[in-house]
């Protein structure tokens, strides 16, 4: 099992200041954010990259991830070209992260390749919810 799918962590957010609803503190792994369930796990996929609109203007597969998986740590080109194949959205289209048309397969898409398994989509259609409800 891969350590975001033990740590319920589909994205494998790093620790940061931020605490996310459904966070188990302290978490048991040293490096990343462990959380009570997937669905509290993507939820925070989806506040993420929210957050990227909404503070910095990325709105694209491009902008996002190139913060979320910076090159000095990732494949970044890899990843961009993954899930823009994986959804049918164009890398540099502009994305609407209020819309579970866009977000929910750009999500399932970066839990894939950060897990190497296809995710449980009732899992990230969860977590969406709680996204949304805030």
């Amino acid at each position: 099992m891969s350590r975001g799918l033990r740590n319920r962590n589909p994205g494998n957010i790093r620790h940061s200041g931020v605490h996310f609803k459904g966070e188990v503190t302290p978490s048991r792994d040293a490096s990343f954010k462990e959380f009570s369930s997937m669905d509290y796990g993507y939820r925070a996929m989806f506040v993420v990259l929210d957050s990227y609109r909404r503070r910095y203007g990325r709105n694209t597969i491009r902008t996002m991830i190139e913060r979320y998986a910076p090159p000095s740590e990732n494949f970044t080109d890899g990843y961009v070209r993954f899930i823009a194949r994986r959804t049918g959205i164009a890398p540099d289209e502009e994305l609407d992260t209020r819309s579970p048309r866009d977000m929910i397969p750009v999500v399932a898409a970066m839990s894939e390749i950060e897990n190497d398994v296809a995710p449980v989509m009732a899992d990230i259609e969860a977590g969406w919810e709680l996204f949304i409800r805030k």
